[in-house]
Parts: structure tokens; C-alpha cells; sequence
């Protein structure tokens, strides 16, 4: 594949961190004030980390937005070679935009880690060869195309990937293997989700364990 909420858009803030504190006790549901409804909920966190509460999945998305779990995959060949995918057209957040091999939200009590491994086969049909936790990173960061923000607490995953990728074409509208250069030149003329470049600076150091000292 979003806290006293920035309502700026040229507002950014990321804080690394590579600790994991999960309290899986529900307590808050803040959904009858939920705008709209995917039916989807995510688990709301404070900013520690912690869990406090549950929430639809657009609302929580929506100005001024509201902490919640998230993760994102990056994954490699046995080349070295990052797998991107460009978003479907049809998503409601950031449509037709590259990003990582995956990001998506754990469900209310999922462990990051499965969430991570469900998530990468629903939407490109592989199972990774190797996943390995890379810390966790926050942010807010707002989207001017399309109106939302992340305000994400973001768990990291590196892997490896050997299965070739069938992609549901209702999740992806393409994807592509890139060396560290070719993502350079791809950056530079077309446009990636906002939140790319925050989870893969945080992810580099695992990335340069699993692909090597060239990223």
C-alpha cells in the first residue's frame, strides 16, 4: 500500500525506529463517525506504537487522518534486483503510481509479518522466499492528487523472492525488476507514491543486507 494531524501539504516528519510494541487490547472504536466505509478496519496506535483502537480504513485516511498500523515489502531477485509495482488504476488511494513490492495494513490483532505475507500474495501471486523484519518507521504525509494523508506507524520487510509474479490486476496495473541505477532514472520521470521514499530510506539498511552494498 496515516496524529494532532498536519493539515499543511507541504508538511513532512518521519521518525525511524527499530523497536516493536504491540498491545493488541482494543478499547476505542471510532467508527460511527466514519464518513464513508471500504468495511475494512485497521488498528488506530498512539505514538509509541501501542495499540488503542480500531478504525475504518478510509476515515482514518481522510483529513486530518489518524495513526494507524501499517507495513511495507520490499523484496529482490536473485539478481539484486527490486520488484516495484504500479499501483492499478482503479485503487482509490495513489492510482497508477510505482511504489514498493507491497504495502498494505494488518487487521485488528494480525501480526505485522503475516499481514505482510498475506498481502504480497493477494496482490502479485508469489509467496517470498525469505522476509526478515527491517524496524519500523513513522510518518505523516499528506497526498495533494488525492486529498488523503498518511499517518502511518510502518512495520519494514526485506526479502527474496523466486516465484514468478502473477499480479492481480485489480491490485496492480505493472511491475518491473530495477537495479539501484534504474530506480534512480524511473524516480525521475514517473511519479511514486509519497510514501516511497520515507519507507525505503528506512528500509536501506536490511535492503543492503539482502541486495547487496550497491543500494
Amino acid at each position: 500500500m496515516p496524529q494532532s494531524p498536519p493539515t499543511d501539504p507541504t508538511h513532512f516528519a518521519a521518525e525511524i525506529d527499530s523497536g516493536l510494541d504491540v498491545e493488541t487490547d482494543v478499547t476505542v472504536d471510532p467508527r460511527a463517525t466514519a464518513p464513508a466505509s471500504t468495511g475494512i478496519l485497521l488498528e488506530l496506535v498512539d505514538d509509541e506504537g501501542v495499540t488503542i483502537g480500531t478504525g475504518e480504513k478510509l476515515w482514518a485516511h481522510q483529513q486530518p487522518g489518524r495513526l494507524h498500523r501499517a507495513f511495507s515489502v520490499f523484496l529482490f531477485d536473485r539478481q539484486g534486483r527490486m520488484l516495484l509495482q504500479r499501483r492499478a488504476l482503479g485503487k482509490y488511494h495513489s492510482p497508477g503510481v510505482w511504489s514498493n513490492t507491497c504495502c498494505g495494513h494488518p487487521y485488528p490483532d494480525e501480526p505485522p509479518f503475516v499481514a505482510a505475507a498475506r498481502r504480497t500474495a493477494e496482490e502479485l501471486g508469489l509467496a517470498p522466499a525469505l522476509l526478515c523484519e527491517a524496524g519500523t518507521v513513522r510518518y505523516d504525509l499528506p497526498d495533494e492528487a488525492t486529498g488523503l494523508i498518511e499517518r502511518e506507524w510502518n512495520h519494514l520487510f526485506v526479502g527474496l523472492v523466486t516465484a514468478p509474479v502473477r499480479p492481480d490486476p485489480e491490485e496492480v496495473e505493472d511491475f518491473a525488476f530495477v537495479t539501484a541505477q534504474e530506480l534512480r532514472e524511473l524516480r525521475a520521470e514517473r511519479p511514486f507514491s509519497v510514501w516511497f521514499e520515507t519507507v525505503f530510506e528506512a528500509a536501506l539498511p536490511g535492503i543492503r543486507e539482502i541486495a547487496g552494498r550497491d543500494w
